[in-house]
């Protein structure tokens, strides 16, 4: 209990640091009368007790001053809204990356304003383009305006601002796309850049193996990187109650060392400590690989007391463990006692010490589910303005996947350090175990009243609630009715057959597994106009299992989740690339496939391009020894089973002309089958059109694939009638900027076509079309 005390008042000081501006004189006082209470006491418990917790107590108020960060000219802060500024300084820690653009945090050391420089310090948060990459370490030299940090919601908290997590971080200034100069490589932690690239490579190894979005939700279980997960899976967790089991902490944790004890004692036996120290290593190895977050390191920290006791026969009591753990930890980082991911950890592992007892009657995941549950249901309902109604099964259900996922991921994740064959081949084990996982928490969420928008749920409501929850354990420990209550529910019939459910669930997935395994290969071609957003994406697949992906749209995630839904889960490849012109709208996704599949070769504009996205994409290309060849009119791709893709444009004249852009001088392709074929226009507008026709470049096709996603300067009415289309389709984002598609195109399509031929990716989402030569059939998302 001394310990408990102990920590108790830690956190206690901490909470009165943060909420009083001490009085120096009382807190010396207090200091100086804990420690006279400390000596008097040596002989007295109670008064020694008293004096170290008074110590803790006054201490702790004196640690949190201490972490307030600096003012005055001292401090990066105080410069926010100067004007442009020019800040030196080393990234710090590992970068987030987002859909099209990075995050970066920079530990500053000087600044330069108005032509004087100066030492000062704070962290800077960045945002950038994704390329080029920088690292941990990396030496930076920006320039732009610092402005307070961005008002953006969290993906998991949609009441929270993101500014707010910052800030108790130390980020107190923020840059939007400032100009950037790395001038050193290597400043931060030997061990720290190691594990960083480490962990960026484990990323990759997952990334690579395994289909969206369960290639992002992998990486977000095992290394605790949540960003790539789409936000509509983020929610449906959210939804769902489900959230903690993207999140790395005690279950994890828990997991992992029970994993790896297990195989320590079969390898090693019990006779030397190895058995305890070689899973000890490995347990802070994951953790540290993970990202060191709060609910992990806490995890760590009790695990670690466990095994320790464990090899000295003296198991203590896991509520000191608890508070012993939150209190070292509120001691590096005293801000974190107000992060939600801390309290939601500590309260959800407070319920499985205090409260799964009262319920071993339903079983033991019943119990741990239903006990996690009653302890963090109030602060999600004052955190995110939720209560789930499904969270008790639906956690159930996902959780019995959960040790395979992490143990399948690990698999992947290192094995693909060394082959990508092996990685791919152990991906194929994990895949069913992430999808069930993945359809339990949509299915859960898709059920009417799954959740409840509660709106405002204010703290005293929180407090209320854990003080009367308080109040009812007490009373039951009390009178000890917990025991016969148990007794009478023992004598009835036993509860359901959990192992029998494991079972059934395993099964399910193998079977779920081998019919996608086996189900045979379409017979007809497809062609799949990907939703992608505001650009272009278009796959290709011959009945010979030939693959060709035309564009990529301008998202690295959005492609990758399209990809993942339209290709088998094994199929990792993809035999041809186009690139029709390099914007970002067509080239950001193709960069991410390069990282993510087997490319055979790829097809390209002659454009020269000078953006910092094509350069990274013709690195990938050289780095990977990628064929790459240049598009020509009058070129035929032959793909087999008398399907042949031709290059009508662009032009040598249209190359030739300075005063058009890269759209006009994109690549114009026509895929045909037998009697039906596809005209994919790229972005090319009416100069681009008219040159076809000129050159009478046999535009007619049955599908019309609309040039420039509708826009007003594409689409011309002669070249409508060239083409005679008996469908067509818009690659377009929905609510985009440039009010795509055109009234006017729209209104020039529907008179030729109709309305029901005519088809919007912003609308029906992915729009697949599939012919045997003869007919045509449409498939669309929604």
């Amino acid at each position: 209990m001394t310990l408990i005390y102990l920590g108790g008042a830690w956190i206690l000081g901490i909470l009165f640091g943060a909420g009083f501006a001490p009085f120096w004189g009382i807190v010396l006082s207090g200091l100086v009368l804990s420690l006279a209470l400390g000596l008097l006491g040596r002989r007295r418990k109670a008064l020694l007790v008293a004096g170290i917790c008074g110590l803790a107590f006054f201490g702790a108020m004196l640690r949190f001053q201490a972490s307030l960060p600096e003012t005055g000219e001292q401090a990066l802060s105080f410069y926010n809204g100067v004007g442009e500024v020019v800040v030196w300084g080393v990234v710090d820690k590992e970068p987030e990356l987002e859909d099209n653009f990075i995050r970066l945090r920079l530990s500053a050391a000087e600044v330069q304003v108005g032509g004087k420089r100066r030492e000062v310090s704070g962290r800077l948060l960045l945002r950038l383009a994704r390329f080029p990459a920088y690292r941990y370490g990396d030496g930076l030299r920006v320039a732009g305006g610092l402005v307070v940090p961005w008002t953006q919601e969290d993906g998991f908290d949609t009441r929270h601002y993101y500014r707010d997590r910052l800030a108790r971080q130390g980020v107190l200034s923020a840059m939007d796309f400032p100009r950037v100069e790395r001038v050193a490589v290597g400043q931060g932690s030997p061990v720290v850049g190691s594990l960083s690239s480490l962990r960026h490579r484990l990323s990759r190894s997952l990334a690579q193996a395994l289909p969206e979005p369960q290639g992002s939700l992998a990486q977000g279980i095992l290394l605790g990187l949540r960003g790539n997960i789409p936000r509509t899976l983020k929610a449906t967790f959210v939804q769902t109650g489900t959230a903690h089991l993207l999140a790395i902490s005690g279950l994890h944790v828990a997991i992992v060392a029970g994993l790896l004890l297990g195989l320590g004692i079969w390898a090693l036996g019990r006779e030397r400590p190895y058995y305890i120290l070689l899973p000890l290593l490995a347990l802070w190895l994951y953790i540290i690989l993970s990202g060191m977050r709060p609910p992990a390191i806490r995890a760590g920290v009790m695990m670690s007391l466990f095994l320790a006791a464990e090899y000295l026969g003296r198991q203590r009591s896991t509520p000191t463990a608890l508070v012993f753990a939150a209190a070292a930890m509120v001691g590096i980082h005293p801000h974190i006692l107000w992060d939600v991911g801390f309290q939601l950890s500590f309260l959800a592992l407070a319920g499985l010490i205090f409260l799964a007892p009262f319920f071993r009657f339903l079983g033991r995941s019943a119990a741990l589910s239903l006990s996690a549950v009653l302890a963090t249901w109030p602060l999600i309902a004052h955190h995110f303005g939720i209560v789930s109604a499904v969270s008790l099964p639906a956690t159930l259900l996902a959780l019995a996947a959960l040790p395979a996922v992490i143990l399948g991921s690990a698999l992947v994740a290192f094995l693909g350090l060394v082959s990508d064959t092996l990685a791919w081949g152990a991906g194929l084990l994990v895949w069913p175990f992430l999808s069930y996982m993945i359809e339990v928490v949509k299915g859960f969420a898709s059920l009417p009243g799954a959740y409840v928008a509660v709106g405002s749920f204010g703290a005293p409501l929180v407090w209320g609630y854990y003080l009367g929850l308080g109040a009812v354990l007490g009373t039951i420990h009390q009178r000890r009715r917990l025991t016969d209550l148990a007794s009478r529910l023992r004598a009835r019939p036993p509860g359901l057959p959990r192992r029998g459910i494991l079972t059934v669930l395993l099964l399910g997935a193998i079977g779920v597994w081998v019919v996608a395994l086996v189900s045979p290969p379409p017979g007809r071609l497809e062609v799949s106009f990907l939703d992608v957003g505001q650009g272009d994406a278009i796959l290709i697949q011959t009945p010979s299992h030939l693959q060709v992906l035309v564009d990529g749209g301008p998202s690295p995630r959005a492609i990758a989740l399209a990809l993942g839904r339209e290709l088998p889960f094994w199929d990792r490849s993809l035999d041809l690339l186009v690139l029709t012109h390099p914007e970002a709208d067509h080239l950001g996704g193709l960069v991410e496939v390069l990282g993510r599949y087997r490319v055979g070769r790829v097809m390209g504009p002659g454009l020269p391009a000078d953006s910092s996205l094509y350069r990274e994409w013709r690195r990938l290309l050289d780095e990977k020894g990628i064929p790459y060849f240049t598009a020509r009119t009058g070129q035929r791709v032959e793909l087999g089973d008398g399907i042949v893709l031709e290059v009508l444009g662009p032009s040598e004249a249209i190359m030739g002309r300075a005063d058009l852009g890269p759209n006009d001088k994109g690549v114009v392709l026509r895929l045909v089958k037998g009697g039906v074929s596809f005209l994919l226009m790229g972005d090319v507008g009416w100069e681009g059109e008219m040159d076809l026709l000129s050159r009478r470049a046999g535009l007619r096709s049955t599908v019309f694939k609309v040039g420039h996603h509708g826009s007003k300067t594409s689409t011309s009415p002669q070249s409508l009638m060239a083409v005679g289309p008996q469908a067509a389709v818009i690659s377009v984002g929905a609510e985009n900027t440039f009010g795509h598609p055109s009234p006017e195109v729209v209104g020039r399509l529907e008179e030729r076509l109709g309305e029901d031929r005519i088809f919007l990716t912003s609308e029906q989402g992915t729009i697949t079309l599939s012919t045997d030569g003869v007919e045509l059939w449409v498939k669309t998302e929604r």
